[in-house]
């Protein structure tokens, strides 16, 4: 165990690539940074789901959003953009052996690996909600950088409108008025600078 806490220590360290990529400065957001906003937007998520009668396993949730990008920590941030270069599949294959070997020494290795082959393929509504809370962190940290004065990074935006989490019914109703509610949050930054 303590080999993996030692290794997954470099998240707190290793930068989200897509920041200095658009002229921001390293250290603008790292992995472990973006894992804790994924955490917790997860466990809101949930929270707010169960108080309207949706049955989640909330532990399940957590778990994924903690180690969604522990490949990381061997692999590196790699942007959207690389995906261009290397391709979806040489992407992922990369990241699950990463993964796979982070965990190797850790009992219960295989607990491990079926939440994380379950996130990859968005096989449970758990998996679902982690990759949209995955996706309103990251709007939720642009929002914060636009607050801040940077510009340049409209394009993280399109997510609001091609993204398709796979959900249904009040899950689905949740993720689209919080995505609203940040676009609207950004209208006002727009409108206040105007």
């Amino acid at each position: 165990m303590l080999s993996t806490l030692i290794e997954l220590q470099r998240l707190k360290s290793v930068d989200r690539a897509g920041w200095p990529l658009r002229g921001l400065p390293a250290g603008t957001e790292s992995v472990a940074a973006h894992s804790f906003g994924v955490a917790a937007t997860a466990m809101l998520l949930a929270d707010n789901l169960i108080a309207r009668g949706v049955e989640l396993d909330v532990e399940r949730m957590l778990r994924m959003a903690l180690m969604h990008d522990w490949a990381e920590a061997r692999i590196g941030d790699m942007p959207r953009t690389a995906t261009q270069y290397f391709g979806t599949e040489a992407r992922r294959k990369a990241e699950s052996n990463a993964f796979a070997d982070i965990v190797a020494s850790v009992e219960n290795s295989e607990t491990y690996a079926k939440l994380f082959d379950d996130y990859e393929r968005r096989a449970s509504v758990e998996a679902k909600l982690v990759k949209a809370a995955d996706i309103i962190d990251l709007l939720i940290q642009v929002l914060a950088l636009e607050r801040a004065g940077s510009t340049g990074l409209d394009e993280f935006w399109e997510v609001v409108e091609t993204a398709d989490f796979q959900l249904e019914g009040v899950a689905r109703e949740l993720i689209k008025d919080t995505l609203a509610q940040l676009v609207e949050e950004r209208r006002q930054i727009r409108l206040q600078r105007a």
